[in-house]
């Protein structure tokens, strides 16, 4: 009985060492790693990398570029890659150095939409839903985000890296924890599979999304 107990008290002491550390850190000591994949533009990689310190406070480094992975490769509808296999890959490759990474893609990539802790797809028929084209994909919580801007495409340059950077900073607040938000003005709001919400958002956390963070 006593060996059990030394035992149970060893794994959760081992539990609480392995859980993520930046819950401890303050917003300036948390590094996150911006990975571009293929082709992606440095100057679009920048700027999300500067609008991470401007909302977060983070420090945010990009990653020299490298091929998506083969894997993640579908042909299911159209030509996509699987945002829950690029998952994957980043967290498989993300530095230990930092606590975060965002891949960027200008390739499309999809997910399957469930609903009920994944016992069902989300909605019927179940052919559009089983691989459903996404802005972006993020852990909740977790370390790895994935933002596509192959479906943020407008004239508007501006609107385009607006768009961007929004979808950005609402993945990496999944990433933290942050879940949908009921606010119309903040960039956590559900863009309910509209781009429409997107360009409505405001580039910021509302206050109480902020105040979950802290």
């Amino acid at each position: 009985m006593t060996r059990r107990i030394v035992l149970l008290l060893f794994i959760l002491i081992s539990i609480i060492a392995c859980g993520p550390l930046d819950k401890h850190k303050a917003p300036h000591e948390i590094h996150v790693a911006i990975q571009p994949y293929g082709d992606f533009p440095k100057e679009w990689a920048q700027q999300v990398a500067q609008n991470i310190r401007k909302v977060y406070g983070f420090k945010a480094e990009v990653l020299p570029g490298r091929s998506l992975p083969k894997t993640a490769f579908v042909q299911t509808k159209s030509p996509r890659y699987r945002g829950d296999s690029l998952l994957r890959d980043l967290k498989k490759h993300k530095p230990k150095s930092f606590d975060y990474i965002i891949g960027l893609t200008v390739k499309d990539i999809s997910t399957t939409k469930y609903e009920n802790f994944k016992l069902k797809i989300v909605k019927k028929p179940e052919s559009k839903y089983q691989d459903w084209g996404v802005f972006g994909l993020g852990y909740r919580p977790g370390v790895a985000s994935i933002i596509s801007t192959y479906r943020l495409k407008t004239p508007s340059e501006k609107r385009f890296k607006d768009r961007l950077n929004k979808i950005s900073m609402h993945e990496l607040g999944h990433n933290q924890g942050l879940d949908h938000c009921p606010s119309h003005n903040c960039v956590m709001e559900d863009a309910a599979e509209t781009i429409r919400t997107i360009d409505r958002v405001q580039l910021k956390l509302c206050p109480e999304c902020q105040k979950k963070l802290e």
